[in-house]
């Protein structure tokens, strides 16, 4: 990945003493994810331009020691180590951390003055946002030219790119031209790659110090670069309000606090797993085989449950099975719960004569991971071959993603789905299973209603006909 920073206008070599870094003389920074090089590409009287290019090591990205939080085969299939992420943001504050302070022994007239700079940032992920480049960079004064490249060559049909080569223009101190990049970079990157604590609002409120407070758009920057930690976002916006006027505030904490209340709601995952454990013991089932169990959250609930007397936990992930055996406390679980559960290694996307024989069958938000063109199989599996009398299916509501500001138009809520469906073509899915394999449905509802989108998970719980 590579960004570039221009200084035109006369005596530009002197963009060497603000950045610190020698205009002859290649110099490398080692950092936890890789190198850093920063070099110039020009040193003239009226331009001088200073590249800095960041070599990611993609084995270790896959080895799960930076970046690589989900595990599975997005370890090895991503972007991570060829567009302008979090990652370029960090090597900004690792290399030119004296410059982003506004410091320069030498020069510091220099330092304290507006220049005519420019910046090139490559392959920054847009992925639908193109207009939100414009509405973060313009209010700062830039002016913005955009290069977009299609997909393929070879298939003009698929569009352009999610990616484009940025360039920034305008007249300001270098130090505010670093901090906005530094900031800005990261809302357009919706997969960090540190571990985030509440040190990282400080980070923001200290990096955002003179702009981010009067910025148009400051509440969907704040939000879009802590992503999904939405509480981190609340006490950012919180803190920053507390600097305007006694009015402004009132109404701002106002909206602090449906934000705060909103935050102490029940997590939509929570919801969902009590509503299918409600489902499963409305149905009067003893014997359950959770499909897709992942880390057996809802296994854990259902075990505790007097009524349920055999649970099966079946995964395609051996290593997601260990950390769930972890999570349930395994090795310490009393020998009454023990008996109940079976986990087993096994895909839903071939007959397993272990699937047979249950009461119900859950599968919370796994389709969305199938590709699509192979559902038939998982319905041959399931509901033809294993037959349960009852079988609950959760998965996401795609019309509802229009909630979710972090999702640009199209997006899916998570990079490992394969689709997702709106309510209709859900309906359309469950009648299409009721009438090929006998069963009725009855449809679920589950987390907050938006009257225009319905809520953010669709259910449905199938009974089959001749049980």
């Amino acid at each position: 990945m590579l960004m570039t920073i221009t200084m035109k206008g006369t005596n530009t070599q002197e963009l060497g003493y603000l950045l610190h870094k020698n205009p002859y003389r290649a110099q490398c920074f080692d950092l936890s994810f890789g190198k850093a090089y920063v070099f110039y590409t020009e040193v003239t009287d009226s331009r001088t331009t200073a590249a800095l290019l960041l070599d990611l090591n993609p084995i270790d990205l896959a080895r799960g020691k930076i970046g690589s939080k989900d595990g599975g085969l997005f370890d090895y299939v991503n972007d991570r180590p060829y567009v302008s992420s979090s990652f370029m943001s960090t090597a900004i504050n690792r290399v030119f951390s004296t410059a982003m302070n506004g410091k320069c022994a030498k020069r510091q007239e220099l330092a304290d003055t507006a220049l005519d700079l420019e910046a090139t940032i490559y392959n920054l992920p847009v992925r639908g946002d193109k207009e939100l480049v414009n509405e973060v960079f313009e209010p700062l004064g830039y002016d913005i030219t955009i290069r977009e490249s299609i997909l393929d060559e070879k298939f003009t049909q698929w569009g352009n790119s999610f990616y484009i080569d940025l360039t920034l223009s305008g007249q300001l101190k270098l130090c505010d031209f670093l901090n906005h990049i530094y900031v800005l970079i990261p809302v357009f990157d919706k997969q960090k790659h540190y571990y985030m604590s509440e040190e990282e609002i400080d980070k923001l409120l200290n990096h955002g110090e003179g702009w981010l407070q009067d910025h148009p758009k400051k509440n969907t920057i704040i939000r879009r670069y802590f992503d999904m930690k939405r509480s981190y976002a609340n006490k950012a916006i919180a803190r920053l309000l507390e600097a305007e006027s006694e009015t402004d505030r009132e109404d701002a904490e106002g909206q602090t606090e449906q934000d705060e209340i909103s935050e102490k709601r029940i997590p939509l995952n929570t919801q969902r797993l009590e509503a299918v454990r409600n489902a499963v013991i409305q149905s009067g089932a003893s014997s359950v085989l959770d499909i897709g169990c992942g880390e057996c959250r809802l296994t854990s609930l259902l075990l505790r449950e007097a009524q349920i007397r055999k649970i099966t936990a079946a995964d395609v992930s051996v290593s997601v099975l260990e950390r769930a055996k972890q999570k349930l406390n395994y090795d310490r679980m009393t020998p009454y719960l023990r008996d109940k559960l079976t986990l087993i290694q096994a895909s839903l996307l071939y007959k397993d004569k272990r699937f047979e024989g249950f009461d119900a069958a859950c599968v919370v938000e796994v389709i969305e991971h199938i590709d699509e063109m192979r559902i038939p199989l998982f319905e041959k599996v399931l509901f033809g071959s294993a037959k349960p009398k009852t079988v609950i299916v959760t998965t996401p509501n795609k019309e509802y993603n229009d909630n979710y500001p972090t999702l640009a138009n199209g997006d899916l809520r998570h990079k490992d789905h394969r689709f997702e469906w709106t309510r209709p073509q859900f309906k359309t899915w469950c009648e299409h299973i009721c009438k090929d394999f006998n069963y009725t449905v009855t449809y679920m509802d589950i987390g907050e209603v938006d009257e225009a989108c319905g809520t953010p998970t669709q259910g449905a719980i199938f009974e089959r006909k001749d049980v």
